[in-house]
C-alpha cells in the first residue's frame, strides 16, 4: 500500500477488476469511495459478468473504503450536477467528497477530463 490516497469512482474500480494496465499502478493506493458507487459497481459486474459471487466479493472487497457523507456535499453535489448537467448523481457526489478531502478523483470518464482535482486516466 502507497500513501497515496484517491477517491476510487466506479469507472476507476471496474477497471480495475477488468485488469485494465493504466489502474494497476492505482491498486496499491489508499481508496475511498461511497456507496452509491458501489451500487453501480455490483450492478455492472452482475450485468456485465452475469456472477453474482463475483459481483458479492467486490461488494466485500471495497466496502472498507466507503466514506458517508453530509448534507452540505448533498448541496455542493446537487450544485455542481446543475452546472454539468451530463454528470450522473453518484459521480457528483464522489466529486464533491473528493474535493472536500482534498484527495483527487480517480476516472477515465470523460465528463471530468480537464477539470480541477481529476486524476484522469484513460
Amino acid at each position: 500500500m502507497t500513501d497515496e490516497i484517491y477517491f476510487f469512482d466506479s469507472y476507476a474500480i471496474i477497471e480495475i477488476i477488468r485488469g485494465s494496465d493504466s489502474y494497476k499502478r492505482y491498486v496499491s493506493s489508499n481508496i475511498v469511495t461511497a456507496k452509491l458507487n458501489l451500487f453501480e459497481l455490483y450492478y455492472w459486474v452482475c450485468k456485465e459478468l452475469n456472477d453474482i459471487n463475483t459481483a458479492k466479493d467486490e461488494l466485500m472487497k471495497y466496502s472498507s473504503c466507503i466514506l458517508d457523507y453530509d448534507l452540505d456535499i448533498i448541496e455542493k453535489a446537487a450544485e455542481l450536477k446543475l452546472k454539468k448537467r451530463n454528470l450522473s448523481m453518484t459521480d457528483c457526489i464522489g466529486y464533491m467528497l473528493a474535493v472536500k478531502l482534498d484527495i483527487k478523483f480517480l476516472t477515465g470518464d470523460h465528463e471530468f477530463q480537464n477539470m480541477p482535482n481529476v486524476e484522469f486516466v484513460k
